[in-house]
């Protein structure tokens, strides 16, 4: 997918709060500025000389996008942090041109690395901004990919409550499907299509849908990919479903019709308890699979929003471990167990 940051105030806050990225950024891109209680700040004067634009222009996107660029790491200092700036300055070889227009000012407007990079992603008068630009995308990725190992199909498994989800979500689906089978008179399409309805209902996408717009192969398990949010939405649509199928088929002593189950299902999504869960798992599956996958769900382009910072540590930290990894510390919690027994 092709990513224009700066038209995407989402894009570029998703690559601010990527701590594993910007590393690699500030890596590549050895910008110079001041030390600045344990930071690494510049001048606006500094970002003009760096992006070949004038002081102006720069002036300029400070004020139009100032909310966004302070979130960032921009901000204006005076005072006693004001003077211990500039007397760093003193003694840096600092142009006199710059310490000769801050020397009597009231006050300083400054930036960390996260502010020099949005504003690098919202300059378009700059030909160096839109290099760095490019190679922020590349970092990125590259970045995301070494840490999952080449590929984020999967990256959902690399989140420690996955395996749990996965486990508890196929009990019910057992009881979901033997409810189906036992309660509704239909063929095998039952499954299939009930199945459907669910996802439709929870993230406005079918199977098929899904399976493309994640660029899946044809024999991928669309729930292997499944964040555990959306595993535990689905498993509880399938656990409530189950019992209101037995519930009704006991009382009118057969199986439903298609329509009635039809009935039944629309009822149930109805509840309103639901409406703040599927919310959540919309979001968590838009805005991540926006993030980590490159993969854009059209009917869920409200719910996108950046991901925090506590996001990326999530799939891309230490803490987060690849399926394989995780199987095998289960096999070992099972062996131990059963050697108490």
């Amino acid at each position: 997918m092709s990513k224009d940051l700066t038209n995407s105030a989402i894009h570029r806050q998703n690559i601010l709060n990527n701590t594993y990225a910007l590393q690699e950024i500030e890596k590549a891109t050895h910008i110079t500025g001041i030390p600045f209680e344990g930071k690494t700040v510049v001048l606006k004067e500094q970002v003009a000389d760096f992006f070949e634009v004038s002081l102006r222009t720069v002036e300029s996107y400070l004020s139009r996008f100032e909310a966004e660029l302070v979130r960032n790491g921009y901000e204006v200092i005076k005072g006693k942090r004001l003077k211990s700036l500039k007397s760093v300055l003193q003694g840096m070889d600092v142009p006199e041109t710059y310490f000769g227009n801050i020397a009597k000012a009231p006050q300083l407007g400054i930036l960390d690395f996260r502010a020099f990079l949005n504003l690098a992603m919202l300059m378009v008068e700059s030909e160096r901004a839109r290099l760095l630009r490019q190679a922020i995308l590349d970092i990125v990725i590259d970045t995301i990919n070494l840490r999952t190992g080449g590929g984020t199909k999967y990256i959902n498994q690399r989140d420690e409550d996955f395996l749990h989800s996965l486990f508890v979500e196929e009990n019910y689906r057992k009881q979901f499907t033997d409810a189906l089978r036992d309660c509704v008179d239909m063929g095998n399409l039952k499954y299939p299509m009930y199945t459907d309805k669910i996802y439709v209902s929870i993230f406005r996408e079918k199977a098929k849908e899904y399976h493309k717009i994640l660029r899946l192969h044809e024999k991928d398990s669309v729930r292997d990919t499944f964040y555990a949010e959306i595993l535990d939405l689905v498993a509880s649509y399938e656990c409530g479903l189950a019992e209101m199928l037995r519930s009704a088929s006991g009382s009118k002593g057969r199986a439903l019709s298609v329509l009635e189950v039809d009935i039944l299902f629309k009822e149930f999504e109805s509840l309103p308890h639901w409406k703040p869960l599927i919310e959540k798992a919309r979001n968590k599956m838009a805005s991540r699979d926006l993030a980590f996958r490159d993969a854009l769900h059209n009917q869920l382009q409200e719910y996108i929003t950046p991901l925090r910072a506590e996001e990326f540590e999530r799939f891309l930290g230490e803490k987060s471990k690849e399926l394989a990894e995780r199987l095998d510390d289960a096999k070992d919690v099972m062996k131990r167990l059963k050697e108490r027994e």
